[in-house]
């Protein structure tokens, strides 16, 4: 049954992916602009689109530890749902500097002077370079060591992304910390996979 889900997922194409990928925040958008956002959709539409980030990078942080437990390989998709992460992020930012904040010195203001809005900037300039390596011409030229060495930034954005959506609740809200600790606890287990490495080239 594996093999056959296995073989079935190597068929998917990349594109099919991305269009997918569309659908929830055309959602949201029409959410918004149909009021089934509530009394502040842009603020919703924010948090959404930040939380599917959310999402979508857990996904792609299982996907080594899924293979290994259960036999269902993901890594064809991995790279395009990373992308995906990008764009949703993107998208959270497009939509706080664009129909939340609007000016351009307040948005330096707020970069500078509220915390949780610093550290969701830093991880996403960390995750920049990212997004323009993730194309196999990239690997190619760059190399596979020089690539992968790189894409290790992956972890400190996703874990700054986590640190941002916690600062950013009002209050102990649960979900936030839920986000926060299964991230790093996908982080753990890579763990041993880097010490093998290492005792390996040693």
């Amino acid at each position: 049954m594996v093999a056959a889900l296995n073989r079935s997922l190597g068929r998917v194409p990349p594109w099919v992916l991305y269009v997918a990928g569309a659908l929830p925040p055309l959602w949201f958008l029409w959410l918004g602009l149909s009021g089934g956002l509530g009394v502040e959709p842009i603020k919703a539409l924010e948090h959404r689109l930040g939380e599917l980030a959310l999402q979508v990078f857990v996904l792609v942080l299982a996907v080594r530890p899924l293979r290994e437990w259960t036999g269902i390989n993901l890594m064809k998709q991995r790279r395009a749902l990373g992308v995906l992460c990008f764009v949703y992020v993107a998208l959270h930012l497009l939509v706080w500097l664009v129909l939340d904040v609007q000016f351009l010195d307040q948005i330096w203001a707020d970069i500078v002077k509220r915390p949780y809005i610093t550290v969701g900037m830093v991880a996403f300039l960390l995750m920049l370079p990212l997004a323009v390596t993730s194309n196999n011409l990239s690997l190619r030229r760059m190399g596979p060591k020089r690539w992968r060495s790189l894409h290790r930034l992956t972890y400190p954005a996703g874990v700054l992304g986590a640190v941002h959506f916690v600062m950013l609740a009002k209050g102990f809200q649960i979900e936030s910390l839920i986000y926060l600790g299964i991230i790093l606890g996908l982080l753990v287990l890579r763990l041993p996979r880097i010490e093998r490495r290492k005792t390996a080239r040693a």
